[in-house]
């Protein structure tokens, strides 16, 4: 098993080294390891085990004046409160203010439980009641035996006790306010509960009945369910696209792919790790005695009320079993062309070829780059009763009602070119391949837009002109090629900045050389920062960035002639294509995006989901 604080700080984003005392109250269970310095976390001021007023550290704290204090103190005698309580309530200290306050008096840590990531299966080592009675919470691991318990009372050693005993690990307390803990154990409640009532909310809007997953909890499974549905319900709820939950020596590591990067959010101990894979398993309607090869499976669930499918896919490895969970979320979708990040000059061409009668129109990119979201949305553009819209896709990610949606079945002979084949003869105006992987899917699609039939279809190149050498490599014929495609969109996404952290920064001709870019003058642009709005990542969602390549006479002729990619690549920038580079600096200006995130995004073809 991993060092915990190690962890916990990868967690938090923060690699500082562990450092200052352990935390001491009256009779604790011994810590077995130093306190980690951690974001959200505060340690005490090494004050030599004096014992001190609470009052006196108040002021010591500079959070209220001595005159302050005495006046609370007198009041307090005649009210029968403490005077900390009269200092809140008056507004003189915040409830923050106390807390810290509090763990200066008793040598503990304080933790800002807005800011820090809660491991879930700390969380759930104890039941919710037994949270909101001693008004604590584990919120992490420290090591193999050691637990970070959140508490707004530190001076409460039955619960410290009562927890130790209740989990079987030795307790560290950290100081937190009495809203910050009640608000994470409703936040813990409320996200369990909005994926167990899946099955009352589906059966009653009669959707997805088939899919939809019935959630029954016994006495000996509870822990490890409400952990599996809190784990889904937190991914949903930071727009996560992949939960990952792979085997980490004898425990499981779990993390969450945001904004196209992986984030370790928790790890599960070695004593649930087997009951998450299986529940996991049971809800795919998987084999749970298969562990030998992978298996893939679906299931449907209801999350904050509007559904959410998971595509599962086990992964047997060398350290155990382990399994990624596809979040396909179609109300986090926006299917709207405008809000995908495409500038107007490059919207406007990608429109007049997706709204022509017949063609073929591409979209490439590598896995993960938003290709079938812009398939999608333009398909919603065209989608009208007049036209008839057949898909053949490998999954179908989101329903579109008004379209006919293919699903590739490969055990029942059900591959793109078969589909694609009876899809030509199914009298469509519209066909949407899903991706062209092969020469007879690619032969088929060109020649349906050459007999009338508007084509749009994705294929993995990393640059538009890239494809058009790339289809002829496969087998198609030049002058098919040169005939068909009418245009081809290269895209990428990148993260955008945090608007509440983004700081403006000047980008010198020298970085920007580094980058590839040919400067002659600094640029005015911004880089991430980071804060608790963001996790600490400095960017929050992403856009696209794009290259539009409209296949003018000239470039037909080189197709056909069977010229290199680059010589199309330098044609079509002479008659004003913008190359993807250059939209994402574009972006850099515009305070959208970093010159960093660009070059990852760009230089490496990456942009997963």
């Amino acid at each position: 098993m991993p060092s915990k604080s190690s962890t916990l700080r990868a967690i938090t984003g923060d690699n500082r080294e562990a450092k200052g005392p352990v935390a001491a109250v009256p009779n604790p269970p011994q810590a077995s390891i130093e306190a980690a310095t951690l974001v959200g976390v505060r340690a005490p001021t090494d004050r030599g085990g004096t014992q001190r007023f609470l009052s006196d550290v108040i002021v010591e704290m500079g959070l209220a004046s001595r005159q302050q204090v005495d006046t609370a103190i007198e009041a307090a005698r005649v009210n029968g409160e403490t005077p900390e309580a009269m200092l809140v309530r008056s507004g003189t200290l915040s409830p923050d203010g106390l807390s810290q306050a509090l763990a200066e008096r008793y040598g503990l840590d304080y933790v800002d439980l807005a800011t820090f990531n809660i491991d879930m299966a700390a969380a759930n080592l104890v039941s919710s009641q037994v949270a909101k009675r001693y008004d604590a919470l584990p919120i992490a691991f420290l090591d193999d035996r050691t637990l970070l318990v959140a508490m707004s009372d530190p001076a409460n050693v039955l619960a410290i006790d009562d927890i130790a005993i209740l989990t079987g690990f030795e307790i560290r307390a950290a100081v937190a306010t009495t809203y910050d803990v009640a608000n994470a154990i409703s936040r813990l409640t409320r996200l369990s509960d909005s994926v167990a009532t899946a099955v009352e909310e589906e059966d009653h809007q009669h959707q997805h009945a088939a899919e939809v997953l019935e959630l029954h909890e016994s006495a000996d499974d509870a822990p490890v369910v409400k952990l599996v549905h809190q784990l889904v319900a937190q991914a949903v709820e930071a727009g996560a696209s992949d939960l990952h939950i792979m085997p980490d020596g004898t425990d499981l590591r779990v993390r969450f792919r945001i904004d196209g990067v992986l984030r370790d959010i928790t790890t599960v101990p070695r004593r649930m790790a087997a009951g998450v894979v299986s529940r996991v398993k049971i809800m795919a309607e998987l084999d749970i005695a298969e562990r030998r090869v992978p298996q893939d499976g679906r299931v449907g669930l209801s999350v904050d009320r509007h559904h959410v499918d998971l595509r599962v896919v086990t992964v047997p490895t060398v350290r155990g079993e382990g399994l990624v969970m596809r979040i396909l979320d179609k109300d986090a979708v926006q299917l709207n062309l405008a809000s995908l990040g495409m500038a107007p000059g490059e919207l406007k061409a990608f429109a007049r070829a997706y709204q022509q009668a017949y063609g073929a129109v591409l979209v490439t990119g590598p896995t993960g780059s938003g290709k079938s979201t812009t398939l999608y949305s333009a398909i919603s553009e065209i989608n009208t009763a007049e036209k008839n819209i057949v898909t053949i896709e490998d999954p179908v990610e989101y329903e579109i009602d008004g379209i006919t949606q293919i699903q590739v079945n490969t055990k029942a002979g059900l591959l793109f070119e078969t589909g694609l084949r009876a899809i030509v003869r199914a009298d469509p105006d519209v066909i949407m391949v899903g991706e062209i992987r092969d020469r007879e899917t690619a032969k088929i699609a060109v020649e349906a837009a050459l007999t009338g039939h508007l084509v749009l279809s994705t294929l993995h190149t990393n640059d538009a002109a890239t494809s058009i050498t790339r289809l002829i490599e496969m087998g198609v014929e030049p002058f098919l090629v040169a005939s068909a495609i009418d245009c081809v969109v290269a895209q990428r996404l990148v993260r955008t900045l945090c608007p509440q952290c983004k700081r403006r920064m000047i980008l010198p001709m020298a970085t920007l050389r580094e980058y590839g870019y040919h400067a002659s003058f600094d640029v005015e642009g911004y880089e991430p920062v980071g804060c608790k709005h963001c996790g600490g990542s400095g960017f929050k969602g992403r856009t696209g960035i794009y290259e539009v390549m409209t296949v003018s006479p000239e470039i037909r002729a080189l197709a056909l002639e069977r010229r290199s990619a680059s010589e199309v690549l330098e044609l079509a920038v002479t008659q004003g294509m913008r190359r993807i580079r250059d939209d994402g600096l574009e972006k850099v200006k515009q305070g959208r995006t970093s010159i960093s995130e660009v070059a990852r995004v760009v230089n490496s073809g990456a942009g997963d989901a």
